[in-house]
């Protein structure tokens, strides 16, 4: 239903909302994640442009989110990186259909309209804060530094 791009995006903002408000750099967040580095490089400077995410460069830095956890919507993300295309015209392009779409276009698109109207609805906080469940990106067996100690702690 979703492209991997917009997958790729969900987890980035996950980890990053994880990290409570630190700046959690690339390479992490693509361990993490699961993201080939280089093309996760690539999402977060599209959800930097889309003002879901601030980034600062050097000692301490890495991406952090630019509004609270709980007024981003997974809708926010997914619009961001590639919005989910709602059937406005009949994709045949046959003429006497036009907007009036037939009964299999006008279903899908209402299909299309719920995953939204449900995306729209869940924020990144609630994705975190689910009881009993397990916790997103995370293995009861493995805890990922989010960033490594620098040089000065070591």
């Amino acid at each position: 239903m979703i492209s991997p791009t917009a997958e790729y995006a969900l987890r980035a903002v996950v980890a990053i909302a994880q990290a409570g408000g630190d700046a959690i750099v690339t390479p992490n967040i693509a361990v993490t994640t699961k993201v080939p580095a280089g093309y996760l490089a690539k999402v977060l400077q599209t959800l930097r442009k889309a003002g879901l995410v601030d980034s600062k460069r050097g000692l301490g830095g890495g991406f952090t989110l630019a509004k609270p956890a709980d007024k981003v919507s997974v809708l926010d993300v997914v619009k961001a990186v590639e919005p989910i295309k709602r059937i406005e015209q009949c994709p045949l392009d046959i003429e006497t259909h036009g907007t009036n779409l037939c009964p299999l276009h006008k279903r899908l698109d209402e299909a299309y309209e719920l995953v939204e109207q449900t995306f729209a609805s869940v924020t990144i906080a609630e994705l975190l804060d689910v009881p009993g469940r397990s916790t997103p990106l995370c293995q009861k067996d493995q805890v990922i530094a989010l960033n490594p100690p620098s040089s000065e702690t070591q």
